[in-house]
């Protein structure tokens, strides 16, 4: 079965050259130039694996729409196309909950990338499904971190951090080395984005006091996690 993409992009002719790109990857793909056409379809039709929207478009920007969808959907995996060097767009897109996000005028073929690394890290293959750590317990099937008193739905990029973290419980970990094994890259905006979801997981964490998320000045983070791995 084809991946089938919700492509949010009012620029017809960029629109129509990552819809051709995408296509001829074998993806399926729904293209919408005005964003207030998605809204009737969040209910029962909205049968996509991946929604590409572009930030700044009318009627409806690409933020709007974006909790619109997660607010039903919450697991659904967003990729923000942004205006380029645009910093607050992109950590705003992180903290309503998008996987990634890529500066336009983008490359198609690191776009396909990007939604195949995206894709891969919806169903972790390596990994229990149950992690039991300290008062909660993670499924990563579902991508849902319980606890008694919340259940909370995590990003794929939130997890797949979570779950770097847990594999080097108990250790002092580099900045740089998260940013290389996670993001192939190290630079100001993955560094930024780091600091945002090391910040959630705190968050998410925080009605367990045995569990540690401390920052090492200079040097990255030490992890303490009460766990069954």
């Amino acid at each position: 079965m084809k991946t089938k993409i919700l492509l949010a992009e009012d620029d017809s002719d960029f629109g129509m050259i990552l819809k051709q790109y995408l296509e001829l990857e074998d993806f399926d793909v729904t293209w919408f130039q005005d964003p207030m056409e998605i809204i009737p379809i969040l209910t029962a039709e909205f049968h996509f694996h991946i929604g590409i929207l572009d930030i700044m478009m009318p009627n409806l920007d690409g933020f709007s729409l974006a909790k619109m969808i997660l607010k039903d959907k919450p697991d659904f995996p967003i990729l923000f196309l942004t205006a380029k060097n645009q910093k607050l767009d992109r950590l705003t897109g992180l903290k309503i909950g998008a996987d990634d996000y890529l500066a336009k005028p983008c490359d198609p073929e690191e776009l396909v990338l990007r939604i195949k690394n995206i894709l891969k890290r919806i169903t972790p293959a390596t990994v229990e499904t149950q992690i039991k750590i300290g008062e909660y317990t993670l499924n990563t099937e579902k991508l849902l971190l319980v606890h008694p008193k919340e259940k909370i739905r995590l990003t794929i990029r939130e997890q797949e951090l979570l779950l770097y973290l847990l594999k080097h419980n108990k250790k002092a970990l580099k900045r740089d080395d998260i940013l290389n094994n996670l993001w192939e890259t190290n630079d100001y905006f993955t560094g930024r984005s780091l600091d945002v979801f090391i910040s959630r997981l705190r968050k998410y964490f925080q009605h367990d006091d045995q569990i540690k998320i401390q920052s090492l000045r200079g040097i990255g983070f030490e992890i303490d996690f009460p766990t069954n791995i």
